[in-house]
């Protein structure tokens, strides 16, 4: 399901300078959504962004990569989920890749609905 799910994105201005924000499209029950999404560790990585613009180059979409994972906690109780990576690749076949995480607690709960 999510190998046709791209990732975009667009340009904005913040304090004179061009920055870009990456986000995620999609319908659920018929209502268009846009799912921000981030860098893991944006908030203490700040050159996460830099390696999402290495993945994307002159592109302003790139594929999303969904990769479940389960495994049991202390207790023994399944805990289950998806992990998200953007890849790009070059013409010689070079894959170029980036984990993402949903920027918001929202964005989390759409990005679960969309990839029902």
């Amino acid at each position: 399901m999510a190998n046709n799910i791209m990732v975009e994105r667009e340009t904005f201005e913040s304090h004179g300078k061009e920055y870009y924000s990456y986000f995620i499209k999609g319908v659920v029950r018929g209502k268009e959504i846009k799912i921000q999404v981030a860098p893991p560790n944006k908030d203490t990585d700040k050159n996460g962004y830099n390696v999402l613009d290495v993945v994307f180059g002159d592109a302003m979409e790139a594929e999303l990569v969904v990769v479940p994972y389960e495994m049991k906690d202390d207790h023994g109780k399944v805990v289950k989920g998806n992990t998200y990576a953007v890849r790009s690749y070059d013409e010689d076949g070079t894959v170029y890749e980036c984990p993402i995480k949903p920027a918001r607690t929202s964005d989390k709960s759409f990005m679960n609905m969309l990839l029902r």
